[in-house]
Protein backbone atom coordinates (compact mmCIF):
# COMPACT_ATOMS: atom_id res chain seq x y z
CA UNK A 1 0.00 0.00 0.00
CA UNK A 2 1.44 3.37 -1.03
CA UNK A 3 0.81 6.42 1.11
CA UNK A 4 -0.46 9.52 -0.62
CA UNK A 5 1.66 12.67 -0.40
CA UNK A 6 0.29 15.25 2.10
CA UNK A 7 -0.77 17.58 -0.73
CA UNK A 8 -3.21 14.88 -1.90
CA UNK A 9 -5.35 15.28 1.21
CA UNK A 10 -7.95 18.03 1.19
CA UNK A 11 -7.18 20.88 3.58
CA UNK A 12 -9.97 21.49 6.09
CA UNK A 13 -11.81 24.77 5.63
CA UNK A 14 -14.58 26.65 7.39
CA UNK A 15 -16.36 24.65 10.06
CA UNK A 16 -14.09 21.64 9.46
CA UNK A 17 -11.06 23.84 10.18
CA UNK A 18 -12.68 25.12 13.38
CA UNK A 19 -13.59 21.60 14.51
CA UNK A 20 -10.03 20.44 13.83
CA UNK A 21 -8.65 23.34 15.87
CA UNK A 22 -10.66 22.29 18.93
CA UNK A 23 -9.86 18.59 18.43
CA UNK A 24 -6.16 19.32 18.97
CA UNK A 25 -4.76 17.59 22.04
CA UNK A 26 -4.00 20.87 23.81
CA UNK A 27 -7.59 22.03 23.30
CA UNK A 28 -9.02 18.76 24.61
CA UNK A 29 -6.82 18.81 27.73
CA UNK A 30 -7.42 22.42 28.77
CA UNK A 31 -4.28 23.84 27.15
CA UNK A 32 -3.70 26.66 24.70
CA UNK A 33 -4.13 26.66 20.93
CA UNK A 34 -2.49 29.41 18.90
CA UNK A 35 -3.73 29.74 15.35
CA UNK A 36 -2.21 32.46 13.18
CA UNK A 37 -4.62 35.36 12.78
CA UNK A 38 -4.37 35.19 8.98
CA UNK A 39 -5.55 31.54 9.07
CA UNK A 40 -8.48 32.49 11.29
CA UNK A 41 -9.42 35.40 9.00
CA UNK A 42 -9.18 33.22 5.89
CA UNK A 43 -11.10 30.23 7.25
CA UNK A 44 -13.89 31.58 9.47
CA UNK A 45 -13.23 35.18 10.55
CA UNK A 46 -12.42 36.55 13.99
CA UNK A 47 -16.07 37.18 14.87
CA UNK A 48 -17.05 33.56 14.23
CA UNK A 49 -14.06 32.35 16.25
CA UNK A 50 -15.01 34.64 19.13
CA UNK A 51 -18.58 33.27 19.11
CA UNK A 52 -17.28 29.68 19.24
CA UNK A 53 -14.77 30.46 22.00
CA UNK A 54 -17.49 32.10 24.10
CA UNK A 55 -19.89 29.22 23.42
CA UNK A 56 -17.30 26.80 24.80
CA UNK A 57 -16.63 29.01 27.85
CA UNK A 58 -12.98 29.51 26.84
CA UNK A 59 -10.92 32.72 26.68
CA UNK A 60 -9.26 34.35 23.66
CA UNK A 61 -6.37 36.80 23.46
CA UNK A 62 -4.92 38.48 20.39
CA UNK A 63 -1.25 39.47 20.43
CA UNK A 64 0.24 40.70 17.18
CA UNK A 65 -0.52 38.14 14.50
CA UNK A 66 -1.28 35.33 16.95
CA UNK A 67 -4.55 34.33 18.53
CA UNK A 68 -4.21 32.47 21.83
CA UNK A 69 -7.20 30.47 22.99
CA UNK A 70 -7.13 29.27 26.59
CA UNK A 71 -9.15 26.06 26.36
CA UNK A 72 -10.28 25.91 29.97
CA UNK A 73 -13.36 27.62 31.35
CA UNK A 74 -11.60 28.55 34.60
CA UNK A 75 -10.54 32.07 35.48
CA UNK A 76 -7.04 33.25 34.71
CA UNK A 77 -4.82 36.10 35.85
CA UNK A 78 -2.67 38.29 33.63
CA UNK A 79 0.55 38.96 35.54
CA UNK A 80 2.12 41.60 33.31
Amino acid sequence: MTALPPSSFPRPTGRDWLDQLFRARSARTGGVVRPDISDVEREIGLNALEVEVRRRGFHMLIAGRQVAILCAPSHFTIIC
